[in-house]
């Protein structure tokens, strides 16, 4: 019997009492589409939702979408990149439809398509739900740094719960809404959708499942439309609202995939022009590289000598930017670090190499330069038999530890860290802290266990170098109470935490001048990377800066202004601490040389920024570089400065291509 769709809905449907006639509209302009009708209404509700998304982010956001003139264009490339998710969406039920698509099987069909349509759209629900305070947080559209947090979901529950309570409850309570209301719906305009015949079921699923191809592709060009399809402006947030959410997660999960060779998204360039460019750096270019089979191991020899290696303290603190140090152009947040600052060396344009934990360890403790893939403390083939300063100052007879406030595990450190050369870990576990938040003891706890474990160590009578990584000045910024005067009214705000975090920093720093080993020791107080890193920028330059000193033992007090990068750490330290040795890190020493004008090596997101001077030549997939002027005092990127020369853009493909060659082919280590 022929069912009426105009009828449908004063019919019950799967046991359920029926729906309201509102969502009769549905069912009419479904009527034609058959054995599909759940993955039609899938597409029109998606894009709707997905439309209303968008429209909203864009108005909370309009005076950064409006300064950049494109709103209209926002709006209809973003129907088409949601076009293209949908398109994804459908790939498992056209599958499926040459065998399941028919009378015999209708119950199962109907089921499975109405069900699938669900959860692509509950899934599309979500995804957009989470997006503002991801924007919040990050400045962008939820991208691989969601999926690498749900890795880690006691912390990051910790996280949500204690710092984002009310929005997590808002938005898990209006995905489940939304999802319940999505499904009757589904359900019950299906109900009243035939199934065609199996003649032109088969004949007409090649011409759809064509369709669908084109839908995906979404371009006649010779490569199909992905996310860098979409970036029309020089503000990176703003080029992620003409995305979608899911469609950006996916993509995100899709490239983490593939990340081995992720850095020749920006293209292609001989080996041996990688090599060649690297190696002519003025700092390397008179350095001898004997082994063919590690193209960038050489020996540095120090240029402080001693006749007894120093240890080695690096102090790594979370989230530090310059955004928080008053004497960067920052807030008066961190008095004791300007206090110390006097005392040795003062790095005064330091630059992150990105904006994660992992990223700045990969830097500081491996001169590991960075790439669009994820860091390499979280990748297969590092962890084992990859070079780390640990690694480099085991061989010299350094005893070498990890301290950390939280769950060694976290990010994987304690896998990277214990694979490549460091000999013990002490975290949370070996503690007995007497605070405890979200990621873990606080600083104070942090530091008292690191001043035990130094003692400890300079009482075994051999060198050693202990990385302390700090944890307090992390969402949802938890800390002791009655320790600091507040700088916020409210408690639990960044610019607290920093404040708490530079005074027990400075507490340790006054305990440790107190022993006998700090007339041994280099430390070095160095950031990670800044807290949300954001600006109407492409790359936003200015919250790659941070503070980095160098003091202990007989440092003297000096001022390094010239640009430096993360990777330029590791070859310093080894010269101040008087050892000379094989490794194969490319940054400078600025023991030997602070004068040359210096570099910095920025990865965001899926761009790569080479900053030399005032100059920046930025690396984009799929799109041809930008040479950008960078004004260091007022943070301003220009991105109107004209085309980068072929040299440029040689060196900065040569230094993002090297990571992705070294750690593919496992060259990143020292000789046997």
């Amino acid at each position: 019997m022929r069912v009426d769709p105009n009828t449908i809905f004063h019919q019950p449907s799967f046991g359920r009492q029926p729906l309201s006639t509102s969502a009769a509209w549905l069912a009419r302009i479904t009527r034609w589409a058959g054995p599909y009708v759940s993955l039609v209404q899938m597409l029109v509700i998606g894009l709707a939702l997905l439309s209303l998304s968008r429209l909203g982010l864009m108005a909370w956001q309009w005076d950064r979408v409006s300064a950049t003139g494109i709103a209209g264009t926002m709006l209809v490339q973003g129907v088409r990149a949601d076009l293209i998710l949908m398109g994804y969406l459908f790939v498992l039920p056209l599958v499926l439809a040459p065998f399941l698509a028919y009378r015999k099987t209708q119950r199962a069909w109907r089921i499975l398509t109405v069900a699938w349509a669900a959860c692509g759209l509950i899934f599309v629900v979500f995804m957009e739900v989470s997006t503002p305070q991801f924007i919040m947080q990050y400045d962008v559209r939820p991208n691989r740094l969601f999926v690498e947090y749900l890795s880690h979901p006691r912390e990051v529950g910790a996280t949500l719960w204690n710092g984002f309570r009310i929005a997590l409850l808002l938005g898990v309570g209006a995905t489940i809404v939304l999802g319940v209301s999505l499904l009757r719906l589904l359900k019950a305009a299906s109900t009243g959708a035939g199934l065609w015949s199996a003649k032109k079921l088969l004949l007409t699923w090649p011409l759809i499942v064509l369709v669908v191809f084109f839908q995906i592709r979404s371009t006649t060009a010779h490569r199909p439309a992905n996310p860098a399809l979409f970036a029309l402006t020089k503000d990176a947030m703003v080029n992620s609202l003409i995305v979608n959410s899911p469609w950006s997660v996916l993509d995100a999960i899709n490239s983490m995939g593939k990340e081995a060779k992720s850095s020749e998204i920006y293209g292609k360039l001989p080996r041996e022009t990688v090599f060649a460019q690297v190696k002519a750096a003025p700092w390397l270019k008179d350095h001898q590289f004997p082994n063919a089979e590690l193209p960038t191991l050489h020996r540095q020899l120090a240029a402080v000598q001693r006749a007894k290696p120093l240890n080695l303290v690096i102090v790594l603190e979370e989230s530090l930017g310059a955004t928080f140090v008053q004497s960067l152009g920052g807030l008066p947040v961190t008095p004791e670090l300007e206090k110390l600052k006097g005392e040795g060396w003062w790095f005064e344009q330091l630059y992150a190499t990105g904006t994660r934990s992992v990223r700045g360890i990969e830097a500081v403790i491996a001169g590991f330069p960075p790439t669009p893939a994820r860091s390499v403390v979280k990748l297969s083939l590092a962890q084992q038999n990859f070079y780390t300063l640990a690694a480099g100052l085991g061989q010299q007879g350094y005893h070498t530890e990890f301290v950390y406030g939280g769950e060694a595990h976290f990010d994987n450190m304690r896998s990277f860290f214990t694979g490549n050369g460091f000999q013990s870990v002490v975290d949370q576990a070996q503690m007995k802290p007497k605070f405890v938040g979200s990621w873990g003891a606080s600083d104070e706890d942090l530091f008292d266990k690191s001043l035990e474990r130094l003692k400890h160590l300079h009482g075994q009578g051999k060198p050693f170098f202990s990385l302390i990584f700090s944890s307090s000045n992390h969402e949802p910024f938890e800390f002791p109470d009655g320790k600091i005067s507040l700088h916020d009214p409210a408690k639990q705000t960044v610019n607290n935490a920093v404040k708490y975090a530079d005074f027990a920093l400075g507490q340790f720093i006054r305990e440790a001048k107190k022993q006998e080993y700090w007339k041994d020791t280099v430390f070095l107080i160095v950031a990670d990377h800044d807290n949300r890193v954001y600006g109407n920028s492409l790359v936003p330059i200015k919250k790659f800066h941070i503070p980095g000193l160098i003091l202990g033992a007989d440092i003297q007090p000096k001022r390094i202004a010239t640009i430096a990068s993360q990777v330029d750490l590791g070859p310093t330290l080894l010269s101040l601490l008087g050892v000379s040795s094989e490794h194969p890190m490319i940054g400078r020493d600025f023991a030997r040389d602070d004068a040359t004008p210096g570099r910095a090596l920025i990865q965001f997101n899926d761009y790569f920024a080479w900053l030399e001077g005032e100059s920046a030549t930025i690396l984009r997939p799929g799109q041809a570089p930008l040479l950008a002027k960078y004004e260091a005092a007022s943070g301003k990127v220009d991105f109107n400065a004209g085309t980068p020369s072929k040299a440029q853009v040689e060196q900065a493909m040569a230094h993002v291509m090297l990571p992705s060659l070294l750690y593919r082919e496992q060259r990143y280590r020292l000789g046997k």
